[in-house]
């Protein structure tokens, strides 16, 4: 009995890596874009990705990230955990961004190593860390284990005029479009991969555009598009963040005409943006087609925040609790993934890599993660498996030691401070959130690390917005269960992120 048991553990196992091309393990590809919202219409421009992946495969209507800023939510993916756990806390290089520390540990187990390991042909290109590749972070020397081509940009989001390490090697780009324009030299790279690869072993991408980052630098072909669109106004746009913690409390509202028209123009260049990206899925796709591994790929799309441009009144960024920024696109097509799914169970970016090395046939009991797969929320047929009902999302605020010699009025402790003095960031905008959904409850909870310890509560249903802070008109009881569940996410690690009572 115990050798027919493990039989049908090794069939299992082999659905989802084996599941076509007559037994040949599947392929993956993850593309992660920069700063992409989904809740304020981030994906509209994207036409052919929508038709080519949500459209031929699922579209997790609820995908969050568990924590809103660039690298504490990249090295998320890449280990399957949450900040607590990985410890990079924010962009900086003292927050574990590409540290030394980040070097020596997490990085070193991050999910391509697993890969690598089954003979996956692994292919990385674009942005990786925000500090990866300065002086004090290894140098461009410093390939990550786990990577076959490496391909990374030295930095934060640019698109023109950077460095990139080439296998351990400096490689300078200028402006010149046709060669140096970021996001089509992902592209192109990505498709000779393909065209070199031996037939033989099964391959995993990972493609990182800047788009849609700062500097939103539009492809020449797309800089004229959407001339018309405006930054939404509905929902939270331009309203008074009143009942909430302080930082939300002191932007100018209404918001000054300068300021509308500077969202407005970052929120078309956005897409612009946005549009060489879709030109990349459609690229691939094709190429993918045409070597005959396209119905043995699984293709990923998301993005590692969200954005906002207005919402009460914050003119551009992201690292904030509410919707804008933490949710996120998410769409994936491959073998046994049913096509136009809209899946309501809630996926997060600590399970894109439980769920990669699931389909490649790792068995996850032996890697340490957060997170979980969702291969069976996808494609039933393959796995059996259940949705969380809540789950934590966190974030450490980031300020300066002295005043902003623009807002002197502020004191010290903030950042990302715009002309008006307006902040998007401080040192207490340190923040933890339970977040509650399931078919019975749609609830936020979370509590500051400042001086006031702040709470908010948000009902959703009734309150989709987050316009009205509940917390003084919650049961006190609900307020301490909620309170005891965060406790314990807090220091969750491995199976006890996972366990649902």
């Amino acid at each position: 009995m115990a050798g027919l048991r493990l039989l049908a553990l090794l069939l299992l196992t082999c659905c989802a890596r084996c599941a076509a091309s007559g037994g040949k393990p599947s392929n993956i590809i993850l593309i992660l874009a920069d700063d992409q919202d989904v809740y304020l219409g981030g994906m509209t421009p994207m036409k052919k990705t929508k038709a080519l992946i949500g459209d031929a495969g699922a579209t997790f209507v609820n995908a969050f990230t568990v924590t809103p800023l660039c690298c504490p939510s990249r090295s998320s993916v890449l280990t399957g955990r949450y900040p607590h756990n990985h410890e990079v806390r924010n962009n900086s290089l003292s927050g574990n961004c590409s540290s030394a520390l980040w070097q020596s540990g997490p990085e070193a187990s991050a999910f391509p190593v697993y890969l690598s390991k089954l003979k996956y042909q692994t292919f990385f290109a674009g942005k990786y860390l925000n500090q990866y590749g300065k002086k004090d972070a290894g140098d461009v020397g410093h390939v990550p284990p786990g990577w076959d081509q490496w391909n990374a940009l030295v930095g934060n989001s640019q698109y023109y005029n950077y460095t990139l390490s080439v296998n351990g090697k400096e490689q300078k780009h200028g402006a010149g479009y046709e060669s140096d324009y970021l996001t089509d030299l992902i592209t192109n790279r990505s498709l000779h991969f393909l065209e070199d690869r031996s037939p033989q072993h099964p391959f995993f991408l990972m493609l990182s555009p800047p788009a849609p980052h700062s500097p939103w630098t539009a492809a020449p072909q797309y800089q004229k598009v959407f001339s018309d669109v405006k930054a939404p106004r509905d929902g939270s746009f331009d309203k008074l963040g009143k009942d909430k913690h302080w930082l939300l409390r002191q932007p100018v509202n209404p918001m000054p005409e300068s300021s509308l028209n500077y969202l407005d123009s970052a929120y078309r260049k956005r897409w612009q943006t946005l549009l060489s990206v879709d030109d990349m899925v459609e690229l691939l796709v094709k190429k993918l087609d045409s070597i005959k591994e396209l119905d043995n790929t699984y293709i990923f799309y998301t993005s590692d925040n969200g954005y906002h441009t207005g919402q009460f009144s914050l003119p551009i960024d992201k690292r904030q609790l509410y919707e804008f920024d933490i949710r996120v696109p998410l769409m994936v097509r491959g073998p046994g993934i049913k096509p136009n799914q809209m899946l309501q169970a809630p996926v997060l970016n600590i399970d894109l890599a439980p769920t990669i090395l699931d389909i490649s046939g790792t068995n996850l009991s032996s890697v340490n993660v957060d997170g979980q797969s969702f291969l069976s929320q996808m494609a039933p047929s393959l796995r059996n498996g259940t949705a969380r009902p809540f789950f934590l999302v966190e974030y450490t605020g980031e300020g300066h030691p002295t005043s902003d010699p623009s807002c002197p009025k502020l004191g010290p402790g903030l950042s990302e401070c715009f002309p008006d003095c307006v902040c998007e960031d401080a040192y207490n905008n340190t923040y933890a959130c339970v977040r509650t959904l399931n078919g019975q409850s749609n609830l936020q909870y979370c509590e500051f690390a400042d001086s006031e310890s702040f709470v908010e509560v948000y009902n959703l249903t009734s309150d989709p917005h987050q316009l009205e802070n509940i917390v003084k008109k919650v049961d006190p009881a609900i307020l301490q269960a909620m309170n005891q569940r965060l406790i314990k996410l807090q220091s969750c690690q491995g199976d006890s992120c996972r366990d649902n009572k």
